[in-house]
């Protein structure tokens, strides 16, 4: 990027950063995403936390030849809603040429955990408006992203970046409906006074704001995961994530359910059905009847046609990328 576009390319601390405000950074950022749309089989498009840079103490982004020649053309934005704008326009920019392209690509966000601090009482810290120049509400309004993902980095106890209070914030400024998937910084577990107890009690909090869509969370980072730091995967596994799940649908992309599955049989205890050839099947779910109800126990992928399972009543549904079920094929197995 810095050699195509030396113009563009800034010294900012230490690092190279491409001016948000340049068309041809912009034009190249959004080319380079959809090719990568269009060539690969993508779940969704996610963006960090960066737009412009985290301020450095009394240095200024270098960003005056462009916004000159922006005022020069007339434009009569100031400095911090120009910028926003830049930001705001590649975001919508994206968010249309994903779902032209390819409308079952999710696209998303995760954007430093507090708006405003003003905004939530009792709220101090950064301001990403006012700083790195990222008007997220304004995404969820416009409902250009699938989901938020915001980066809620704090433990649930302190008033002044409180876990349970911004994540309220967060559902409550989604007027679109879109999934809110908080994220949870696990890398405290390493080096800092944060129990694994911490990270489960985030989790059921956000589970406890699931009917105004808050409905999952994200862990970073996935080191202490293959670290097993705490001994974090075995408490997961034991209590928070001891189910298989099926990711939440988002009708407003598609809420159209792919045909059932051809159950071929049962015998022997091996449940059997036809390979999918619609190409509409992402997985297959199976389901136990438990006393009046049905207990989701697999998820199978789409190359999977049997299963050996223990005699009882069960239900195979086919899913869609989506997370859309089919109707159920009940099957008794002796």
């Amino acid at each position: 990027m810095a050699n195509k576009f030396p113009q563009y390319a800034y010294q900012y601390g230490d690092l190279l950063w491409m001016d948000p405000g340049a068309k041809p950074v912009q034009d190249h950022i959004y080319s380079v995403i959809m090719d990568v749309v269009r060539r690969y089989d993508l779940d969704a498009i996610h963006i960090d936390d960066y737009f412009y840079p985290y301020p450095k103490p009394g240095i200024d982004f270098p960003d005056s030849r462009t916004y000159g020649a922006y005022r020069q053309s007339g434009g009569t934005l100031s400095l911090g809603d120009w910028r926003r704008q830049n930001v705001n326009e590649l975001i919508k920019r994206l968010a249309e040429g994903i779902k032209a392209e390819k409308p079952d690509v999710k696209f998303g966000i995760s954007p430093f955990g507090i708006y405003r601090p003003e905004k939530v009482p009792g709220i101090r810290g950064f301001d990403q408006y006012a700083e790195l120049y990222a008007d997220a509400k304004l995404w969820l309004e416009e409902g250009w992203v699938d989901y938020m993902a915001p980066q809620l980095y704090w433990r649930i106890d302190p008033p002044a970046q409180s876990y349970p209070v911004l994540l309220r914030w967060w559902v409550d400024n989604n007027p679109m409906g879109r999934h809110i998937y908080a994220g949870n910084y696990l890398s405290q577990l390493t080096g800092a006074d944060w129990p694994v107890s911490e990270m489960e009690r985030q989790v059921q909090i956000s589970r406890q704001e699931a009917d105004r869509l808050s409905l999952g969370n994200i862990f970073f980072s996935m080191k202490i995961f293959k670290q097993n730091t705490k001994g974090v995967n075995d408490r997961f596994k034991a209590a928070i994530y001891n189910q298989p799940a099926l990711g939440p649908q988002m009708p407003w992309i598609d809420n159209e359910p792919p045909l059932p599955p051809i159950v071929l049989g049962s015998d022997y205890g091996k449940i059997t059905w036809e390979a999918d050839v619609s190409g509409d099947v992402r997985s297959w779910s199976l389901y136990r009847q438990k006393g009046n109800g049905w207990e989701l126990i697999k998820i199978l992928n789409r190359d999977t046609t049997s299963v050996q399972v223990p005699a009882g009543n069960y239900a195979l549904r086919a899913v869609d990328r989506l997370a859309n079920e089919s109707p159920e094929e009940i099957i008794t197995v002796n």
